[in-house]
């Protein structure tokens, strides 16, 4: 049902224009129906909950239709999982007119809609269409409401970023211009250090402002290349290591071999490097980072593992948001610019993938990065 026949990159193309539709029902009679009345869409089928997951965690699902009555793991619990790994994934259940119970755990479990068996396959169509509409609508209205208020954070964000280093730089250069300032002291020599620390802190604020700024404008769509993925995370990694230089933290990592995948590589480079990189920041010592890469299916999965501080579970939907930053030492002093997450996930949809977290606080962070694996 994945395999496709078309050049890559129009498969590519062609999963960005179709919103995709995860069928999922243990008999194929109904998701073939279910697929006719659909055909406008790209369609994917599962005959349990389980392969359903797997299907997902390739990357680039719209919405989900899902019967309840299955084997291995129903639809309640297919419905549970994939909120928590995207909360705003578009999830309809197929169930009968007495099933009040089922409608009412697929309620609290954030269902969006119900499709009536037996199946009305005008209804089906109309739904479906209604709630991807529904979805889309709300991303436009958040969106043009949060747009004055992300330009003032944005600007109030830049203020309090550049504000600390440089009043602790200021203040070292008042009490060297009053000539309190003894090259042999060694409290000099700390104020020294923690000011050329600053200075190099400040450095990498503006070349991250001239980063956004320039990864920002995703006019161009992907400057598709053959990319050798297992190589670009081992890059990621070796860097951030050396940047974050925890001598304490424990690195492991299993990277499988995959053969040359079309990617736009910078893009791609810098989703990986945001997941690394929160994990490097968030991990004390001792601790632990566990990366792998594997492929799965008609796919591949970059997963990224902390033994950190972990995000509270009422944090989670946030951390993809503009400027959304997890400050859980309560300082007021997170570093950064909170936007990494937010353009690590717009790269990872614009190649046809996802992103999702599953984290607990006090006991680290799991991010898993799906891609379709469209080789060159």
């Amino acid at each position: 049902m994945l395999t496709q026949s078309l050049h890559p990159e129009l498969v590519l193309e062609q999963r960005q224009d179709r919103k995709c539709i995860l069928i999922v029902d243990d008999e194929a009679v109904i998701r073939d129906l279910c697929a006719r009345a659909l055909k406008d869409y790209h369609i994917l089928q599962a005959a349990d909950g389980a392969e359903a997951l797997l299907l997902y965690a390739q990357g680039g699902v719209d919405a989900v239709l899902t019967d309840v009555m299955m084997p291995r793991v129903d639809g309640i619990e297919l419905l549970q999982r994939l909120k928590e790994q995207e909360p705003t994934l578009v999830v309809l259940i197929m169930t009968g007119f007495a099933d009040k119970e089922v409608i009412l755990n697929a309620l609290k479990a954030d269902a969006d809609d119900f499709i009536t068996k037996p199946l009305n396959l005008l209804q089906l169509k109309t739904t479906v269409q209604n709630a991807l509409d529904k979805k889309a609508l709300k991303e436009e209205i958040a969106a043009l409401r949060n747009a004055d208020r992300l330009k003032s954070n944005f600007l109030s964000l830049i203020s309090h970023k550049f504000r600390t280093p440089l009043t602790a730089i200021s203040l070292f250069l008042q009490n060297l211009a009053s000539g309190i300032y003894d090259p042999n002291d060694s409290l000099s020599q700390e104020n020294l250090r923690l000011i050329y620390n600053e200075s190099c802190y400040l450095e990498r604020l503006v070349a991250d402002l001239l980063n956004f700024s320039r990864m920002m404008d995703t006019s161009e769509g992907l400057k598709l290349v053959p990319c050798n993925l297992a190589a670009l995370v081992t890059d990621v990694l070796l860097n951030s290591q050396q940047r974050y230089g925890k001598p304490g933290l424990e690195l492991t990592y299993n990277l499988e071999p995959a053969s040359s995948l079309l990617l736009d590589c910078e893009k791609m480079v810098f989703a990986i490097k945001q997941v690394v990189d929160n994990a490097f920041k968030f991990t004390g010592e001792p601790g632990g980072i566990a990366v792998t890469l594997q492929m799965v299916g008609e796919g591949c999965q970059i997963v990224v593992s902390d033994t950190g501080t972990g995000i509270p579970r009422d944090e989670l939907p946030k951390v993809f948001e503009k400027f959304y930053q997890i400050d859980t030492g309560h300082t007021g002093q997170v570093r950064g610019f909170g936007l990494g997450l937010y353009y690590a996930r717009e790269f990872v949809q614009l190649h046809g993938g996802s992103i999702g977290i599953v984290s607990e606080t006090g006991k680290g962070t799991t991010v898993t990065i799906s891609l379709p694996r469209i080789s060159s």
